[in-house]
């Protein structure tokens, strides 16, 4: 049908039915408008809320609270701004109004209960509890929006219900209705990380980023589950947080956090009152701030500041909860505990103050406790990772063996204690006598020892979940935990220096009552492992001469930080190593009576600065003396070495251009970078004794420490590859001397004096190989047979025993051997029993038959009664 121009729109008029609903057709069109306006105002007052603008989004708010606006968002708004800024009585008072209004908001009533709490009103919280529970199941009857399930989810998180039910019936149910809706994701992240699930709540925030890059929980959140598995991440995250919203307090909080992990006290202390400028009753801050007072020793301004952070809340739980984790944190676990008891004082059921207890009593040695406590935690909640990994843990430990010699108790699973049981037990109580004499310490309490075969076993005790990698050794005080050699692969570290190492700290940390910087802790350890054996703790190599002649020379009152969040393992490392130095300045310069003195004083509750202050001299001049003191310790290292520098001109060759380096180590002989370049090079093209050659080199300019996979170790193998077995020995002899876990170095000695049937040489290495790795079958016989060979009868039982113990294949065989090294170190009872076991396991066997008529009270009488013909076992 054509259309003519007099039927145009213009031309057409409207009917009396189109007039009868146009009115209302304008009217529905100014409604949605005025919706798409306020909508647009709502979100760009709770953007300038996420930017920290609290006042802004508060005085936005107050309008449309003011016009009536019937949508209880905007007062819940307003009373959030007026909790961010402190403002508690108006927070009160926009409360009860908008109740009114909106009885049936359950958001309003979850926060309202805040509100009550943060004014003082406990009394009230009770019947704002019952009332938010009856419009819950009222609720629930009906329809549940999504914010209100969410807070459902809270609310019933908060009650101690079963967190895994709540977030699969509220949380993930709101998710999946509705993925667009951000606060689902905050809610199951924040559940995720206070249930230790630091995966679930990464995967989560990775999810919500993806939805609101504005909000800066986000990122906070992140850094929080980010902060033990990617320490660099983490921070990014936080400062991601703060650029938001540089007021967002949870953020600057954690910043605070880190400050007094790394004992930056005056840093900590600017950042929480910069939070306490926007909310002068911020719980959390003055909790903070009693802690940094404890830590200095000012234990009346502590109790100020604590009563500070109970002034509105007086009954807060969570306010001695903190006080006692971040004492924890410190090592002071019995204050910890004590924070701990008036927390459950305040409410007797609060989840995290009882896990942190016990926590604080498996530190504290009180085991039984600990574990009564944390299986309650983990019936009461199913979902606390850390206590279902510490229960399960439980139940393995249960099967393990305790020995104990004064006053030491070593744990440790069955068959790791029959190898190495008592010799761990030896070293301990050398070091108890050395080391306690030497601080002057009266050890009067137990000290437990546990030792774990398995790494996760390790740092689900030590840290709570699995990971930890890179530790072998930590010490809670009278409590130490360790990996087995067992858990540490082919080539684990030498577990006589971690023992030797932990029990030090178990002397110091008792002399100052656990009150001590961590780095003067590790720096009094490793400084003692090389008392006690050179080859043993950190020294100085090429990697750290150029780290301390940059940027990574750190002064004493750094120390501390260094152990935080390094930039890499290496930087770990050195951070231990810088402690060490620390300590040897100190008593190089001052006499160790002045280091007794500073240990004694910390004791007594000065603060590091005040102690080396009144022994030592200004911290400020001290700090200058020791960065000299590490400088010139840098320079003295390799002194014939020509090492790069930034300002250098000299350009190495790349290690593709073999002919370059060769021209260049011509000119520059000592030149380190050129050296090791080419010794690459040439190790690489298999050009052996060229590499011999410029590896000698570096060898006479004595930067070659012996440690693992280090140059030492290429030139003993570029020897072994010539041919050159005096050449190699050399090497490897001092490789041994060097490194404190040389174990390739040492069973290729083995290898090379058995052929030559130097049997004492054998047995030298044999023990220092098996104070390496005790659980190697094969060090045990080497042990053994040179033992035998130069007579000594008592070390070739001891050997035979630890064969025995690690399940040989022949084991009659081994129990002949055994019973062989009985006898002529005249233990003939338990050579008869042992020689009546190898029969047992080989009734043929005719050596054991001869043995046993060698022992038998009348060679005449034959006690068994061997077949003719009979075969020894292969």
């Amino acid at each position: 049908m054509e259309c003519s121009n007099a039927d145009s729109v213009n031309d057409r008029k409207l009917s009396p039915l189109h007039l009868r609903f146009f009115p209302r057709l304008v009217a529905r069109l100014g409604w949605l408008l005025w919706v798409g306006v306020a909508a647009a105002d709502y979100d760009a007052a709770i953007d300038q809320f996420h930017r920290g603008n609290y006042h802004e989004a508060a005085e936005v708010a107050q309008v449309e609270v003011d016009r009536g606006i019937w949508s209880s968002r905007w007062s819940q708004l307003l009373i959030e701004c007026q909790l961010q800024t402190g403002q508690l009585p108006a927070a009160m008072a926009t409360y009860e109004a908008a109740i009114r209004r909106y009885p049936t908001s359950l958001r309003l009533r979850y926060l309202g209960i805040d509100v009550l709490r943060q004014n003082g009103l406990t009394d009230d919280v009770g019947k704002a509890e019952a009332e938010f529970f009856l419009q819950l199941q009222r609720s629930m009857r009906g329809y549940l929006s999504r914010e209100d399930t969410i807070v459902a989810g809270r609310y019933l998180t908060e009650r101690g219900e079963d967190a895994r039910q709540v977030l699969q019936l509220f949380y993930d149910r709101v998710r999946d209705r509705d993925p667009d809706f951000l606060d689902a994701y905050i809610a199951t992240a924040e559940l995720a990380i206070s249930k230790g699930d630091f995966a679930v709540a990464a995967e989560t925030l990775e999810a919500a980023a993806q939805l609101d890059q504005a909000d800066p929980r986000i990122d906070y959140l992140l850094s929080r589950a980010l902060a033990d598995s990617d320490p660099s991440m983490s921070a990014a995250a936080l400062r991601r947080a703060l650029s938001r919203n540089p007021r967002h307090a949870q953020s600057l909080r954690q910043l605070a956090e880190n400050a007094i992990d790394a004992e930056r006290y005056n840093e900590a202390e600017a950042l929480l009152r910069d939070v306490l400028q926007t909310n002068l009753h911020d719980a959390e801050s003055w909790a903070l701030l009693a802690v940094i007072s404890h830590l200095r020793g000012r234990f009346g301004n502590e109790a100020f500041r604590r009563a500070a952070a109970l002034s509105t809340w007086s009954t807060n739980p969570r306010v001695d909860y903190r006080i006692g984790e971040l004492l924890s944190r410190k090592y002071r676990f019995a204050e910890g505990a004590r924070s701990q008891q008036r927390a459950l004082d305040f409410q007797p059921d609060y989840a995290p103050a009882q896990f942190q207890l016990s926590q604080d009593f498996l530190r504290l040695g009180d085991t039984d406790i600990g574990w009564q406590l944390a299986e309650s935690v983990g019936e009461e909640d199913p979902y606390n990772v850390v206590a279902y990994n510490l229960l399960t843990l439980r139940d393995r430990m249960r099967q393990y063996t305790r020995r104990t010699r004064d006053n030491i108790t070593v744990v440790m699973a069955g068959d790791e204690a029959n190898v190495f049981g008592e010799s761990v037990l030896d070293l301990l109580c050398e070091a108890k006598r050395a080391l306690a004499t030497k601080y002057q310490v009266d050890l009067e309490d137990p000290i437990f020892v546990e030792i774990f075969a398995r790494q996760d076993d390790f740092a689900i005790r030590t840290f709570g979940l699995p990971g930890g990698a890179g530790y072998l050794g930590v010490c809670f005080g009278n409590v130490i935990t360790a990996n087995s050699p067992s858990s540490q692969g082919e080539r684990p570290s030498n577990w006589q220096s971690v023992l030797w190492h932990e029990f030090c700290h178990a002397v110091t940390l008792t002399k100052t009552n656990n009150r001590m910087p961590r780095w003067l802790s590790e720096g009094i350890s490793v400084y003692e492992e090389r008392q006690r054996d050179r080859s043993w703790g950190e020294v100085m190599t090429p990697r750290y001469r150029q780290m301390l002649m940059g940027d990574d020379l750190t002064a004493i009152s750094d120390l501390s930080g260094s152990f935080l969040r390094p930039k890499s393992s290496t930087h770990l490392m050195l951070a231990y190593y810088q402690s060490s130095l620390a300590v040897e300045f100190l008593i190089e310069r001052h006499g160790f009576d002045a280091l007794l003195n500073v240990l004694d004083d910390l004791g007594a509750g000065l603060p590091i600065t005040d102690a080396l202050a009144r022994h030592t001299g200004s911290p400020i001049r001290l700090d200058r003396e020791f960065v000299d003191y590490v400088t010139e310790r840098a320079e003295s290292f390799g002194p014939a070495v020509q090492w790069p520098s930034e300002d250098d001109a000299i350009s190495v060759p790349s290690a593709d251009d073999l002919d370059g380096l060769r021209g260049f180590v011509r000119f520059h002989p000592t030149n380190y970078d050129g050296l090791t370049r080419l010794a690459a090079a040439l190790m690489n093209g298999k050009q052996w004794d060229e590499a011999a050659d410029v590896l000698a080199r570096l060898r006479l300019l004595e930067v070659m420490p012996g440690r693992r996979d280090g140059w030492l170790e290429k030139l003993a193998d570029v020897h072994r590859r010539r041919q050159d077995q005096a050449a190699e020995r050399s090497v490897l002899g001092q490789i041994v001397q060097l490194s404190p876990d040389p174990l390739p170095s040492l069973l290729r000695l083995i290898e090379l004096d058995q052929q030559d049937q130097d049997w004492s040489s054998v047995h030298r290495w044999a023990k220092n190989g098996l104070a390496i790795n005790p659980m190697r079958s094969d060090l045990h016989r080497h042990f053994a047979i040179a033992s035998q060979h130069i007579g000594n009868h008592d070390d070739a039982v001891s050997g035979w025993r630890g064969v025995l113990a690690l399940d040989p294949v022949d084991v009659a065989g081994v129990r002949y051997e055994l019973a062989a090294a009985y006898a002529r170190a005249d233990q003939n009872e338990l050579a008869r029993r042992s020689v009546l076991e190898a029969l047992a396991d080989a009734p043929r066997y005719r050596d054991a038959h001869r043995l046993l008529l060698t022992l038998a009270d009348d060679p005449l009488e034959p006690i068994l009664d061997p077949e003719p013909n009979a075969e020894t076992p292969p």
